[in-house]
């Protein structure tokens, strides 16, 4: 019954596109609660996206389903500040340190003191946010700017990486699912973070209990990979 009333969700999604929670208890005639459980367990197995009282299918296909870095930016803001608060303690004089184009990190680059710091980032906010300090050090990665995700994309990435020692990669994602893969919403960052968790001496993920069992469109890399991780909830 249960295995039915799950695909009977994920046709449901596939032709309307997205749903809300209510729509699919009023459709499959059972209680939101019920779907809650349903659209959760279809999430930890990375076949659907839930935000926002909404769900959806995912299509890798297109490989980009993510919402721009300005609603991202309102989501879970409080949690994201408060991680990034933490992150600080990580960070010391002299290092040189990689940020991803998440919200969270951008929450940490208004932090970060302005002291003899050397930061390499893919972020457009991020760059405009550091370019006001007078000692601190930043490199950007340059390229194409996706202006949806506040990123720039460089085909040369690697060959740039190569004059710069990494000592630590601080970066958040889309999700991690059941299995501790951890994903992303696009393929422009997922790709950045891929090669930074690989090149860096040492990783720190940054992550809200929202994003625990959730898949997305673009893999990153697996929870082994990461060094350290702060969040606002023991990850199951």
């Amino acid at each position: 019954m249960k295995a039915v009333r799950q695909q009977t969700i994920i046709d449901l999604l596939q032709h309307y596109q997205s749903l809300t929670t209510e729509a699919l208890s009023v459709q499959l005639n059972v209680s939101k609660e019920t779907i809650r459980r349903d659209l959760s367990e279809l999430q930890a197995q990375g076949k659907v996206l839930r935000n926002h009282g909404r769900a959806r299918t995912l299509h890798r296909e297109n490989q980009d389903s993510g919402d721009p870095f300005h609603i991202r930016l309102k989501s879970h803001y409080a949690h994201k500040a408060d991680i990034a608060l933490k992150a600080l303690s990580w960070i010391e004089e002299g290092m040189v340190i990689a940020l991803d184009a998440s919200t969270t990190c951008w929450y940490l680059a208004r932090q970060l003191p302005d002291c003899n710091l050397h930061v390499f980032t893919n972020s457009h906010p991020i760059c405009q946010e550091l370019s006001k300090r007078q000692y601190l050090q930043l490199i950007s990665s340059g390229g194409t700017l996706e202006r949806k995700y506040g990123c720039y994309v460089n085909p040369s990435l690697i060959s740039q990486l190569k004059s710069l020692d990494i000592d630590l990669f601080i970066f958040s994602c889309e999700g991690i699912d059941s299995s501790g893969v951890l994903w992303d919403s696009n393929t422009y960052n997922a790709g950045f973070k891929s090669i930074l968790l690989k090149r860096a001496a040492q990783s720190l993920l940054l992550i809200d209990k929202s994003k625990f069992n959730r898949a997305g469109e673009a893999r990153i890399g697996h929870l082994d990979d990461v060094t350290h991780i702060i969040s606002d909830s023991k990850l199951a």
